[in-house]
């Protein structure tokens, strides 16, 4: 069975993003934060899951493909 997270931009600074992340479009009441420079993330709420860790390489992968912050997304693992 895979493992869904879906994610969405809340806030775009010059120095960091914000999403909104969890495992449903409804249900994303979670928050990690991107620093822009080094594009590494942490979660808001300290707790680093699978669910956070997907979201996070998701943006980072989409951000690599794209070259600008995804505005929101999914992912399968």
């Amino acid at each position: 069975m895979a493992a869904l997270v879906y994610f969405n931009k809340l806030s775009e600074e010059s120095t960091a993003v914000v999403y909104s992340f969890g495992d449903s479009p409804s249900e994303m009441t979670r928050t990690l934060t991107m620093d822009r420079g080094t594009r590494r993330s942490r979660p808001d709420d300290g707790n680093v899951d699978h669910s956070f860790r997907n979201a996070s390489r998701k943006i980072n992968a989409l951000y690599d493909a794209e070259h600008q912050w995804p505005a929101r997304g999914m992912s399968a693992c």
